[in-house]
């Protein structure tokens, strides 16, 4: 390898020594990077499937996306303040906000029961959406969450905490 520097880059033995352990050291970190399944493009694997998105994605527009936006990014700059009706506005379900805090069964029941225990006024969808579209609606805003967020709200679900904490902005 040291003469092949050599002829490559016109160097001298100390500089062609010096170049080849450089490529020997990157060939051995590129082939731990890429055994180690941390490549740029690994992504753990969802619970959803692309059908499931693809559905909440025209149930969301239809039922959601008046009040959390059409791509579940929030009306509201500041979801955290009550509203002048004393109600807490729709906030963002792509991450940014606190939904990721909660684990699978309760984003059922909100979608279920509405959000008036929340102090919100989202309606229920108990009666409109069956229990297969609820799941749709929530892999549909979920698919926005980058994988950190993503991640630690999978291993809430693993663990059974709430998240709080482990994130900040929501």
């Amino acid at each position: 390898m040291d003469s092949l520097a050599v002829a490559l880059l016109g160097a001298d033995a100390t500089e062609a020594r010096a170049a080849s352990m450089l490529l020997r050291a990157s060939f051995v970190f590129l082939s731990l990077f890429s055994l180690s399944g941390c490549g740029l493009d690994s992504q753990q694997p969802r619970w959803y499937s692309d059908q499931q998105v693809t559905q909440g994605k025209e149930l969301f527009q239809k039922h959601c996306a008046s009040c959390h936006g059409f791509n579940a990014q929030g009306m509201y700059a500041d979801w955290k303040s009550r509203l002048s009706d004393g109600y807490l506005p729709p906030p963002p379900l792509n991450g940014t906000a606190h939904a990721w805090h909660h684990r699978l069964p309760l984003l059922q029941e909100i979608v279920r029961k509405g959000g008036a225990l929340y102090d919100g006024k989202m309606p229920g969808f108990a009666g409109v959406l069956s229990e297969d579209e609820i799941f749709s609606v929530i892999a549909y805003f979920q698919s926005f969450w980058d994988e950190e967020t993503y991640g630690m709200w999978s291993e809430m679900q693993k663990t059974g905490g709430n998240g709080f904490g482990a994130k900040s902005g929501g």
